[in-house]
């Protein structure tokens, strides 16, 4: 006869509940542990519905049997931070608003929602959205503020450039290759891995938009310089005309390579190599 889970036990006698009192989370590859009670503190909501209404066998889980949820897995922390006790603390700066407001309303939770929108509408007044122009930059007032993200976001559009601040973006990747003895045989490349980009946070995101990844270096405030973004794509072609589309030029290149293996049967030698492309708008 199969033995139930200890902790699904122990909660079961208390509500009646098929979920154990400690709960672990995958959402979007970022795992958090919490208690049951915290999932379902917010009658309605869409944890509510999941972890009361449901089946805990008819939910997603991950190949090592956590519950999956298919959302952004950096936002989720505030999501929940909020779940635990009702109320909004967010980092200074925090550029992430209006995509926090989109997970409130995936998650069903309308006061947070509530909470998000007026601050959300005052960054806006004041220009402080690092994917359109820098807050550092004065502006006259809201409305220009706005034509000139407007502007910088349209590179054909009519002075588009004015509105651009000037700035170095660096884009690094890291890349292997195996040569043969006496390069007789052809170089077998391997897959970029992961492009980087280093530079100051407005211009990141104002360049490459949704396809930066800031999970390594989050909440990191626009006027910031950070080293540790990387792109959604590996294709350097992707990241050149996107540079290219938002006014900036290449003005210099390095790379290094050293032979990180040699294989004792065959000689064939596995190089490694690191290369850099800065670029600059004026």
């Amino acid at each position: 006869m199969a033995l139930a889970d200890p902790a699904s036990c122990a909660k079961g006698s208390e509500d009646n509940s098929p979920f154990p009192d400690i709960i672990e989370l995958n959402v979007g590859g970022q795992v958090y542990i919490t208690r049951h009670p915290t999932l379902v503190s917010v009658p309605g909501s869409r944890l509510w519905e999941m972890f009361t209404q449901k089946n805990a066998r008819s939910l997603a889980r991950d190949s090592k049997g956590r519950f999956f949820v298919d959302r952004d897995g950096f936002l989720f922390r505030y999501i929940l931070d909020y779940m635990r006790d009702q109320q909004l603390v967010l980092p200074e700066h925090f550029p992430e608003r209006g995509r926090l407001q989109r997970e409130a309303e995936y998650f069903m939770l309308p006061e947070l929602v509530k909470l998000l929108v007026p601050k959300l509408s005052e960054q806006n007044s004041l220009g402080d959205d690092p994917c359109q122009s820098d807050p550092e930059e004065p502006s006259p007032s809201a409305d220009a503020s706005r034509s000139l993200g407007s502007a910088a976001a349209l590179p054909g559009a009519a002075g588009g450039t004015e509105g651009r601040r000037a700035g170095f973006i660096t884009i690094g990747y890291r890349g292997s290759y195996t040569l043969g003895r006496d390069s007789q045989t052809d170089a077998k490349f391997r897959r970029v891995a992961r492009i980087m980009v280093c530079g100051k946070t407005s211009l990141a995101k104002e360049v490459f938009g949704d396809t930066l990844n800031e999970s390594r270096d989050p909440d990191r405030p626009p006027e910031r310089y950070t080293s540790r973004y990387y792109l959604k794509f590996t294709f350097l072609e992707q990241a050149f005309d996107k540079l290219a589309d938002a006014g900036f030029h290449m003005v210099a290149c390095n790379s290094t390579g050293t032979c990180a293996f040699a294989h004792e049967q065959t000689d064939d030698r596995i190089w490694t190599s690191y290369t850099e492309y800065v670029f600059y708008r004026e």
